[in-house]
């Protein structure tokens, strides 16, 4: 069987090819995909900032926001059926090795594969893609497609708080760094929680995005009165949540100087391959409590509970500000690439 998929060459090298795909093995999903959005993790591959997606090992296919319909299961999957709608896992165990047996998080396998950026694991940007059973989750047959390419972006938010130590309640002032796709998600789970939801963002057109997505109050981090404005709306507490999603190194050096003390802190935005400079001593005198995270560890699930409950309260449609067909990938591309303020989310989508 021929399929159309994109492989990325190197930067600012998309091309879409025809393959031949390979057979089905007994514990794999063949899936037709119907939406993949375009993360800022694939745009930084594209523009060659990041060294996440691996073509000097060679070509791979994009995608890791993607949601799909199983067309053809092998004889060894139990829990997918032709015709399920599902979506899948970014960050791939083998589940085998002395790091996967202790119980570590997928980052940590020593026979890590990643969904999107290898070449050993494609991605959603094609017309089909095959994966393993043990990655892959159905979702409701309520859901649309595009609400579906959301959920691995959701369940890094809701991990980002819930999954390395931030739990968050209604006694939290939480503070998320970033309203990007990922920094929405956090606010969302922060104010299921009934927190009191504080949004920090440069770009004006996010900052009002935000207010509709889970935020209480929205500030621009590059006001005078920044930190003073964060003191106020935390009773000169500081904020006892502190999740930076962004990955702009301001933002990462921001969360020293405004989380309270004893503050949660939560790092979930991309900035490996950068040495960022901050204050670390407040580290030890505001005695803080920083986590990071590098995917997620058996969260997909929970992520669609989550999302079928509040998915009622939120207009994630409003969220896809540019819906693309595959066959445009390349416009795409150039509008996540060079409309940045404007483009929050490039989701593509495929002829039936």
């Amino acid at each position: 069987m021929k399929a159309k998929i994109a492989f990325l060459h190197g930067p600012g090298d998309l091309r879409v090819e025809e393959v031949e795909l390979p057979a089905l093995r007994p514990n794999e999903i063949l899936i037709k995909l119907k939406a993949c959005g375009i993360c800022g993790s694939d745009v930084e591959c594209f523009e060659g900032l990041s060294a996440e997606g691996r073509y000097d090992i060679a070509p791979y296919t994009p995608g890791h926001e993607w949601a799909g319909q199983a067309v053809e299961v092998g004889s060894a999957v139990t829990s997918v059926k032709p015709g399920n709608k599902v979506a899948g896992d970014c960050v791939l165990p083998c589940f085998n090795c002395a790091n996967c047996k202790e119980g570590k998080m997928p980052s940590a396998c020593l026979n890590m594969r990643e969904v999107g950026f290898r070449p050993d694991s494609p991605g959603g940007m094609g017309e089909y893609m095959i994966l393993e059973e043990c990655y892959t989750h159905v979702l409701p047959d309520d859901w649309d497609y595009e609400l579906g390419a959301w959920v691995e972006t959701f369940s890094v938010g809701y991990w980002g708080i819930w999954g390395i130590g931030s739990g968050v309640d209604a006694s939290d002032d939480a503070l998320i760094i970033g309203a990007g796709p990922i920094g929405l998600t956090a606010a969302m789970v922060c104010k299921a929680a009934s927190a009191n939801v504080i949004v920090t963002e440069p770009l004006e057109s996010r900052r009002k995005i935000a207010l509709n997505y889970g935020a209480d109050v929205v500030i621009d981090p590059t006001r005078p009165d920044f930190l003073d404005e964060i003191n106020r709306l935390t009773g000169g507490r500081g904020p006892s949540v502190v999740v930076e999603c962004s990955g702009n190194d301001a933002g990462i050096a921001s969360l020293f100087d405004v989380a309270g003390h004893s503050a949660r802190v939560g790092l979930i935005g991309h900035s490996v391959g950068r040495k960022v400079p901050v204050e670390i001593g407040k580290t030890i005198w505001k005695t803080l409590n920083i986590s990071g995270s590098g995917g997620i560890h058996n969260f997909f699930p929970r992520s669609i509970r989550f999302l079928s409950r509040i998915k009622d309260h939120y207009d994630f449609a409003a969220l896809n500000t540019h819906c693309m067909n595959f066959r445009d990938i390349h416009k795409a591309f150039g509008i996540a690439c060079h409309e940045k303020e404007n483009a929050l989310k490039v989701m593509l989508t495929f002829d039936d």
